[in-house]
C-alpha cells in the first residue's frame, strides 16, 4: 500500500466531558506523521443535546486536521460508535476514548505495526493518568493498571478494547453494525471475539501509548465496586459460561468472604483488591441466576 494512498479516521465516542474532549483534541492535532499518512477526526457525541458541539466547532476554526461532528441520539456506547464509523473516511479506524489523550507518536506507531503482512489490526497501552494527588493506597495497589505485551504479541479477544486500537477498514462488515447495541459495557469485547473466531488477527504495539484520565470520581471505593459487579455481569452475555468459569467462581466468593478480614490487616490496598474480586464472581454468578445487582449500567459515580 504506497503512503500516500493511507487514510487514517481517528474516531471518537463522547458524552459531557468538555474539558479532556478538548484536550483530547488539541493532543490530535499534534500527532506526528512523518508524511506516511494522513488522517482526519470523527467526533460521535452521544448527547442528544449536543454538548460537544462547541468543542469540536472552536477545535475546527484552530486546527488543519479536518473533524466531522456526529450526533448519535440514542444512549449507549455501541450507538456512537456505528455511528462515528459510519461517518468515517479511509482504510484505516482508529478508537481512542474521551477520557484519554496520546502522546505524540501514538498514530505513528500504530500505522508502522498495523501495515505487517497478515495484521488486522493494532492495539497499545492505556496507562493511568492523575490530574490530582490520588490516595496512596490506590497507587500502592496498582488499580487502574492495565497489562501491557512486548510489540508483535497477538491478542487474545478477551483483551480487545478500542480505548486505543487502529483497525484495517476490512475488518468491517458491509450493512452490518461492528458493535452490538445490546451491550451497554463490554461491546468491543464482544466485536474482537466475533472478529477473532472469524481468523482476524490483532496484534499489540507497546510503543502507541495513550493515557487515561483517571478522575477523583475513580478514587472512590463505592465506584470501584459497582463497575466490579458491572463485569462480572457483561461477562455472561459474550456467550455461554464455561463449567471451569462458574465452578471457579462459586469457589471463590466464600472463600474471598473468609479472607477479607485478613486482607484488611494488609492494608487498604490489599483489602479492596479482594473485594474488587469478590465483586466481579458475585456480578458473574448474579446474572446466571438473572439478577441483576446493578439497575443502571452506566456507572458513574
Amino acid at each position: 500500500m504506497k503512503p500516500e494512498s493511507s487514510h487514517i479516521a481517528v474516531c471518537l465516542c463522547t458524552y459531557k466531558r468538555p474539558q479532556m474532549l478538548k484536550r483530547l483534541l488539541d493532543d490530535l492535532s499534534d500527532q506526528e506523521t512523518h508524511g506516511a499518512f494522513t488522517f482526519s477526526i470523527v467526533v460521535a457525541d452521544n448527547d442528544q443535546s449536543q454538548s460537544a458541539e462547541a468543542v469540536v466547532s472552536a477545535f475546527a476554526t484552530r486546527s488543519s486536521v479536518p473533524v466531522t461532528y456526529c450526533v448519535e441520539p440514542r444512549q449507549g456506547i455501541c450507538f456512537a460508535r456505528n455511528r462515528a464509523i459510519e461517518h468515517a473516511t479511509g482504510n484505516f479506524v482508529a478508537f481512542i476514548d474521551d477520557d484519554e489523550f496520546p502522546a505524540r507518536c501514538w498514530l505513528l506507531e500504530l500505522f508502522r505495526a498495523c501495515s505487517a503482512d497478515g495484521v488486522d489490526g493494532v492495539l497499545g497501552p492505556v496507562l493511568r493518568h492523575f490530574d490530582e494527588t490520588p490516595p496512596q493506597w490506590l497507587i500502592k495497589g496498582n488499580f487502574y493498571k492495565r497489562p501491557r505485551h512486548s510489540t508483535g504479541f497477538v491478542i487474545h479477544w478477551r483483551e480487545g478494547r478500542t480505548g486505543n486500537v487502529l483497525l484495517k477498514r476490512r475488518v468491517f462488515e458491509p450493512d452490518e453494525p461492528p458493535f452490538d447495541p445490546n451491550f451497554h459495557r463490554g461491546g468491543d469485547v464482544d466485536f474482537f471475539r466475533r472478529m477473532t473466531e472469524k481468523g482476524r488477527i490483532f496484534i499489540w504495539c507497546d510503543e502507541a501509548v495513550v493515557y487515561e484520565v483517571v478522575p477523583p470520581v475513580r478514587w472512590t471505593r463505592s465506584f470501584m465496586l459497582k463497575r466490579a459487579l458491572l463485569r462480572g455481569t457483561i461477562a455472561s452475555r459474550r456467550g455461554p459460561l464455561r463449567l471451569s468459569s462458574i465452578g471457579r467462581s462459586m469457589v471463590a466468593v466464600p472463600a474471598y468472604v473468609f479472607a477479607l478480614p485478613f486482607a484488611f490487616v494488609l492494608g487498604q490496598h490489599r483489602f479492596m483488591d479482594l473485594l474488587i474480586r469478590l465483586c466481579d464472581h458475585i456480578g458473574k454468578l448474579s446474572a446466571l441466576m438473572g439478577y441483576k445487582p446493578l439497575k443502571n449500567e452506566y456507572v458513574t459515580d
